[in-house]
């Protein structure tokens, strides 16, 4: 695992990239090289946004192998707040190189966050942070209800590797939270074809990216929300259906683990399946028909002890 050390010597050499791995959340991780200035000027979009100035605080508690990691250090670098290094740990608050210090900007995968709240002592150094980001994976209604009372702003945040970590924020808590993410400055969106989201942000990509990510814009065309990935969709009789959007409408009153996936199917297609982590499984009938529209009840239900996921442990949808 990269140090910090490690990184200030690559980040100091002469070479005018930097070599970084994708995360794996859409495949198998692979390797690219960006450029540094690229770099420094997604970190100068964050601190614009944020209005962190010299000499504010920041915490690194996220691995320096992936690019959210080391987008910390090159924020730090660029806005010369001052760094403290906790290690990429699953308790970051527990660290007593964090203690009861006030941090002006931290980044956390939920995972983190999660542990530090189950933690009073953390959970109350974690509210001691003024820009918390919280990225890597979805900030659920649940996680989003414990992070509700907090005193200062806890953002949601949408990027991946290709754009240098994120490229727009969604505040998750106080009177300006929200469902729909807001670009950062620079940041010009908007969708294809397919209604999928397709990012133009010169400052850091020399092209246009298009993502497998379907969007919806809110009234101001800016604002934005991701309804689920192109790869998810289910084409039941003509009919598609996202299974995240599935998923979402299912949880509150679901307590098992468990997800929507897809079959093949002769007559429709695709069908619709839901995979639970239970043997009790009678009762999600009326569930569905009380919650879902008609053509989204899972036409099947698999019970496993496991729920099966891919090498890069998201679900296993295709069935």
């Amino acid at each position: 695992m990269m140090t910090l050390s490690d990184f200030l010597r690559e980040w100091n050499n002469d070479s005018e990239v930097l070599l970084v791995h994708t995360s794996g959340s859409t495949g198998a991780p692979k390797p690219m090289y960006v450029e540094k200035k690229r770099m420094m000027a997604s970190a100068r979009m964050t601190l614009q946004f944020l209005g962190l100035q010299t000499g504010d605080t920041a915490l690194l508690c996220m691995p320096l192998d992936y690019i959210a990691g080391k987008m910390v250090v090159v924020r730090s670098l660029v806005g010369n707040l001052s760094l403290t290094d906790v290690g990429a740990v699953g308790h970051p608050m527990a660290d007593e190189a964090a203690g009861d210090r006030f941090f002006d900007l931290a980044a956390m995968v939920p995972l983190q966050v999660y542990n530090s709240l189950g933690v009073e002592k953390e959970r109350r150094r974690l509210m001691n942070i003024r820009h918390l980001l919280i990225g890597g994976g979805a900030v659920d209604e649940g996680l989003s209800a414990q992070l509700r009372d907090f005193p200062h702003a806890v953002w949601s945040t949408y990027g991946m590797t290709e754009t240098l970590s994120h490229i727009a924020l969604r505040r998750v808590n106080g009177p300006m939270a929200s469902e729909w993410y807001t670009p950062l400055p620079g940041v010009t969106l908007h969708s294809d074809d397919d209604q999928c989201l397709v990012i133009e942000a010169p400052r850091v990509s020399a092209s246009a990216i298009v993502t497998h990510d379907i969007v919806e814009f809110a009234a101001n065309g800016r604002d934005f929300r991701i309804l689920g990935r192109k790869d998810h969709v289910i084409c039941c009789g003509g009919v598609k259906i996202q299974a995240e959007e599935v998923e979402k409408m299912l949880k509150p009153h679901i307590l098992s683990p468990f997800f929507i996936g897809k079959a093949h199917d002769a007559k429709f297609g695709e069908i619709p399946v839901l995979v639970i982590e239970s043997e009790e499984t009678q009762h999600l009938r009326d569930i569905f028909v009380r919650v879902l529209p008609k053509y989204w009840i899972p036409k099947k239900i698999i019970s496993v002890s496991v729920l099966p996921l891919t090498e890069t442990g998201k679900p296993k949808r295709l069935l």
